[in-house]
């Protein structure tokens, strides 16, 4: 027994719990210093055994304590072997990564512009004589389904089934074969509904499935389970057994919900064939799937190689590959609508509108062609706002009335000027030396690079040449009539040089000739504009002279 401690002595909160005796002992003395051999064995109640005796637990806690710090820091220890590692393994398995998607299907999707949408846009931009940004409007036709159209088209050895002239594809003939019958019933049968007797009875409960909402009615009523089969085999007979069907069917209480039940389950639906005769009734909708499978489906799926759908359809595929493509195909054209671009601006073209280029080379749609013009041969007006825009790119028209009229001038002069002005701006806008884009700012062309004199290009040629004989040009130079004669003179075949080289004002002749055509800066020629405003020099009048009035009057 242990002994009662002394009173100045701790006590032993050990005493406090309720443990077994042999926890209680005292292990520090030794109990069995006097036995030795066999006789050690009859103080364990065991016999017959030859387990070696147990140390108390602590004792062990104690134990494994020492011999983890005698191991020391977690850095020290040998790694485990291979048979440790696979052991370790075994007890603690590696967590379980989350399923990967399916992969997308190898499929080319590109966006079009709906026709009508674009008809209308074209409209609205010829009635005007604004610049519109090309990047602007595919956006802008981006932005909701229904302004554009998606073209697929297969890449590799996927195949692409579509059904009928529908806008339903998939890579999955199987899918689209179960989906056919929902959308194709309007086409092919005509529903007929027809209301019955009231229901009689007192129901205080109805069976409803859980996922769709749909009412069942009671269970002791005697169309349930006609109802339920029929619900299961319809939409859930694809994707679950019936045993797990059964538990999404729910019991509710509400009087207002057995009403709800007791007027649908009035109406009686049939389906009448609309392409036969003489037509053929079915009294549910299981039999009139079951005949549309056997009579009309294997003539309506196709397999295509390109199919185009319009964007609204698009957003309601049902395979889930196609519209998961779609998807991340539409959201990079939004950061970056290339191929949208590309396909207004050829529709453009063919529309009769003009494209070109402009500030650091983005396009732009206009129903003006953009023309050089002569400064030489304006008046004193004109070259005032072309040198002001010049100077102040991307200004509106309110700003530049205010930089060309002072604010010093009368009230009549500067209404006077201002009329003058808007005359002008018009004329120079119409006619294409002015860009107003859609926003209300004003901009000059982009400028090309100087054309050569014909002197200058029958200089280089003859520089080109190593000698200055009368031999035939080579071959492979291709050169026009003029350029010719030029080269002729140039090299000691004609006398007067002055005589062939064309002067300035046989250049401004208002009658157009083969070389007197430009590119302008979307890469299409152009007549170059003969000078049909006369200077101040030619003028007796400081005033803006007849021709420029008259023109000003027409434009």
């Amino acid at each position: 027994m242990r002994k009662v401690p002394a009173p100045g002595e701790p006590l032993d909160l050990i005493d406090l719990k309720f443990l077994p005796a042999w926890v209680k002992e005292d292990w520090s003395v030794a109990r069995h210093a006097g036995f030795e051999g066999e006789d050690e064995q009859a103080h364990w109640p065991r016999e017959g055994t030859d387990r070696r005796p147990r140390p108390p637990r602590h004792r062990r806690d104690a134990e494994k304590t020492r011999r983890r710090h005698d191991r020391g820091e977690r850095d020290d220890r040998k790694p485990l072997e291979r048979k440790d590692r696979k052991r370790s393994r075994d007890f603690f398995p590696a967590p379980r990564q989350a399923s990967t998607p399916p992969p997308l299907p190898q499929l080319d999707v590109h966006f079009l512009p709906q026709a009508a949408a674009f008809e209308n846009v074209a409209a609205q931009i010829k009635t005007g004589a604004a610049a519109y940004s090309v990047y602007a409007l595919a956006r802008l036709f981006l932005q909701k389904p229904e302004r554009y159209h998606v073209r697929i088209k297969t890449k590799d050895a996927t195949p692409l089934f579509r059904l009928g002239e529908s806008n339903a594809i998939s890579t999955n003939r199987f899918a689209l074969e179960n989906s056919a019958f929902r959308l194709l019933r309007e086409k092919f049968y005509t529903t007929n509904v027809t209301l019955h007797d009231p229901i009689k009875g007192d129901f205080n409960s109805v069976a409803r499935e859980r996922t769709t909402g749909t009412l069942l009615g009671p269970t002791n009523h005697h169309g349930y389970q006609p109802q339920l089969r029929r619900l299961y085999e319809q939409r859930f007979s694809r994707r679950l057994s019936f045993t797990d069907f059964q538990r999404q069917i729910e019991i509710v209480s509400d009087l207002a919900l057995v009403e709800q039940w007791k007027e649908e389950a009035r109406k009686v639906i049939t389906f009448t064939t609309q392409q036969e005769e003489p037509p053929q009734t079915f009294n549910a909708e299981t039999e009139a799937e079951r005949h549309f499978r056997e009579k009309y489906l294997p003539a309506l799926i196709s397999e295509t190689a390109e199919a185009e759908i319009d964007g609204v359809t698009s957003r309601k595929l049902q395979d889930r590959g196609i519209a998961r493509l779609i998807e991340n195909a539409w959201s990079a054209e939004v950061r970056s609508p290339s191929n949208m671009m590309q396909e207004l601006a050829g529709r453009f073209r063919g529309a009769g509108l003009q494209i070109f280029r402009h500030r650091k080379g983005m396009l732009f749609v206009s129903p003006i062609r953009l023309k050089a013009i002569d400064e030489t041969a304006v008046s004193d007006s004109v070259r005032q706002i072309l040198d002001t825009l010049r100077a102040s790119p991307r200004i509106n028209r309110k700003e530049l009335a205010e930089k060309l009229i002072g604010l010093d001038t009368e009230v009549a002069e500067a209404e006077k000027t201002k009329l003058a002005l808007a005359s002008d701006l018009h004329w120079m806008i119409r006619e294409g030396h002015i860009i107003e884009f859609n926003d209300g700012s004003l901009d000059l062309p982009r400028a090309k690079p100087p054309k050569k004199e014909a002197g200058e290009v029958a200089a280089e040629q003859g520089a080109a040449t190593p000698t200055a004989t009368t031999e035939t040009a080579p071959a492979t130079t291709v050169a026009t009539a003029e350029e010719s004669v030029v080269a002729a003179a140039v090299t000691g075949d004609s006398n007067d040089a002055s005589s062939v080289i064309p002067s300035r004002a046989a250049n401004a002749s208002p009658v157009p000739t083969e070389g007197s055509r430009d590119e302008t800066s979307d890469g299409t020629s152009s007549e170059v504009l003969s000078p049909i405003i006369p200077s101040r020099a030619n003028t007796a009048s400081p005033a803006r002279t007849e021709g420029h009035s008259r023109v000003s009057e027409c434009a």
